[in-house]
């Protein structure tokens, strides 16, 4: 199977600033203009440099993707944005790869590859602060991960907070781990950041079960702080337990629509050209139980390709929306991305 960074654990053997609403800058029309990519990757050369350690350690679950494994740079991701017409990216950081468990032994300094790979994607704001938001990593079931925290916190170049519970090994059905997963909520919120989850797990049987567990014991200590939740709950593509863990999101809201005020999904590479149509029709009716404006663009680039202008014009509007609904998410920032 063929690991890549979004996704890169999907290839595993278990598979069968601010609090207010997102700001709506375009008029529905075909074609609106893509504002924001709220879901984009770079690795920081300390991890590009680690990555091929990485990938000869996990070849037991599957190979790593080409997009993992090349170093493409920040004017490569400024150039595909430039020929997209997109005005700014949100960039992960990826430093939860060197501190995933499935590194076997663990690589004696993955605290310092993490610290690295955050301060290198801080750095991409310091030098281009007009197109790029930074979210740093941690792993949350690590003893470091409060300390990072803490040591960003106050920086302004810092956005939020990125976490990969399947690249953690987080399991949401495991009290422990839940509360201290809800312990790095509380640190984000508390710094004013965003925190942006992968939330789909390990387990073979993930779905609305785990879904719920996070809404009622991990949500609440964000405290109304914005929290995105990546590929639209799964981790990338479409399938039964990714519909079912955004069902259970969908009827958690419909019940108690102010308590997810500052929930968002991201759209990024959840379908492709061999999607079935009958999962794209699924998605889009859980997409407008939940609402189009809890849904914001994002390509996972560059694993959904590096020609982010073809991803956006040929992929993207192959979702079966209206061109209003198209043009209400594709104009949509989150304020943590202003």
């Amino acid at each position: 199977m063929r690991i890549t960074c979004a996704v890169f654990l999907l290839a595993l053997a278990v598979a069968p600033p601010g609090n207010g609403a997102p700001i709506n800058t375009g008029q529905p029309s075909a074609r609106a203009e893509l504002l924001v990519d709220h879901h984009t990757h770079l690795n920081a050369p300390a991890i590009q440099a680690f990555v091929p350690t990485f990938c000869e350690q996990i070849s037991r679950y599957g190979r790593c993707d080409a997009a993992l494994t090349t170093p493409y740079t920040p004017d490569d991701l400024l150039h595909a944005m430039d020929k997209a017409g997109v005005s700014r990216a949100l960039v992960l950081s990826t430093g939860y790869l060197p501190e995933s468990p499935m590194m076997d032994p663990p690589p004696a300094n993955a605290t310092g590859l993490m610290h690295s790979a955050n301060a290198w994607t801080v750095g991409l704001v310091r030098a281009h602060p007009d197109r790029f938001r930074a979210f740093i990593a941690v792993d949350p079931l690590r003893p470091d991960a409060l300390p990072e925290l803490a040591y960003w916190r106050g920086n302004a170049a810092v956005s939020g907070v990125k976490l990969h519970l399947t690249s953690s090994g987080v399991d949401l059905r495991n009290d422990a781990h839940l509360a201290a997963l809800a312990r790095v909520f509380k640190a984000a919120g508390q710094a004013h950041w965003a925190v942006l989850v992968h939330l789909r797990t390990q387990r073979g049987d993930y779905g609305a079960k785990d879904a719920q567990r996070f809404i009622d014991e991990v949500l609440p200590a964000a405290a109304g702080a914005p929290v995105q939740i990546a590929h639209a709950g799964g981790w990338g593509g479409i399938d039964p337990p990714t519909l079912a863990a955004l069902t259970a999101f969908a009827d958690a809201m419909q019940a108690h629509p102010r308590r997810f005020r500052h929930v968002w999904f991201d759209l990024s590479g959840v379908w492709t050209d061999k999607t079935p149509e009958a999962d794209k029709r699924a998605l889009v009716a859980l997409i407008r139980r939940i609402g189009l404006r809890h849904f914001l663009p994002g390509s996972d680039w560059p694993y959904t390709g590096a020609d982010l202008a073809d991803y956006d014009g040929r992929v993207v509007p192959q979702l079966p929306l209206t061109a209003a609904e198209q043009a209400i998410i594709r104009t949509q920032v989150a304020p943590y991305a202003r």
